[in-house]
């Protein structure tokens, strides 16, 4: 659609990998697999959907699909074969040993995100986000540089209504870009 499409970053844990509810429910669309990470086997719960709807998205040339995740390089090689993605790079965040989700008041990733992303517009899929994360969209929105950030409940994960979002905020990118020549 347009030459360089936004990105779209997408966490697992919490968005993917739904948490479990109390007394270990989990949405029954999602189904339980093990994977090795990094020598670990872990247990995970995946909906064979994500995959087809993120495949989907991605086909339209509306935006670009890229892993902001604490399992890093492990996300393609684990996960993206799971639900049939291919392998998308990765956001290098750093060490992920954090004593809490928020160091600083907002998501650990967001540094890492920031300097990789630099002016380049994206979509981030993130059930962790805080308030400061919230404003620093907002800002870098304001600054002209296209900045969505969706936020799926943990304990139910990425639903169909997030990747609409998605492709509604994606095509009036790409309506403008048209409009606009770029």
């Amino acid at each position: 659609m347009t030459a360089n499409p936004p990105y779209l970053l997408i966490d697992i844990d919490g968005v993917l990998n739904p948490f479990p509810g109390p007394g270990g429910s989990l949405p029954p669309e999602y189904q339980p697999h093990r994977v090795d990470l990094n020598g670990t086997d872990v247990p995970v719960w995946l909906n064979s959907d994500h995959g087809s709807w993120i495949t989907e998205l991605h086909s339209t040339g509306l935006v670009r699909p890229i892993w902001a995740t604490s399992w890093q390089s492990a996300a393609a090689r684990t996960i993206g074969p799971r639900l049939g993605l291919d392998a998308y790079p990765h956001i290098d965040l750093g060490p992920t040993k954090q004593l809490t989700r928020h160091p600083n008041g907002y998501l650990w990733k967001r540094d890492a995100v920031a300097t990789w992303a630099a002016q380049a517009p994206l979509v981030w899929i993130d059930d962790d986000f805080a308030h400061p994360d919230h404003e620093w969209a907002r800002q870098r929105a304001l600054n002209g540089v296209r900045t969505l950030l969706i936020q799926p409940d943990p304990y139910q994960g990425l639903r169909c209504a997030h990747i609409d979002a998605v492709r509604t905020w994606a095509l009036a990118i790409a309506r403008n870009a048209r409009t606009n020549g770029d």
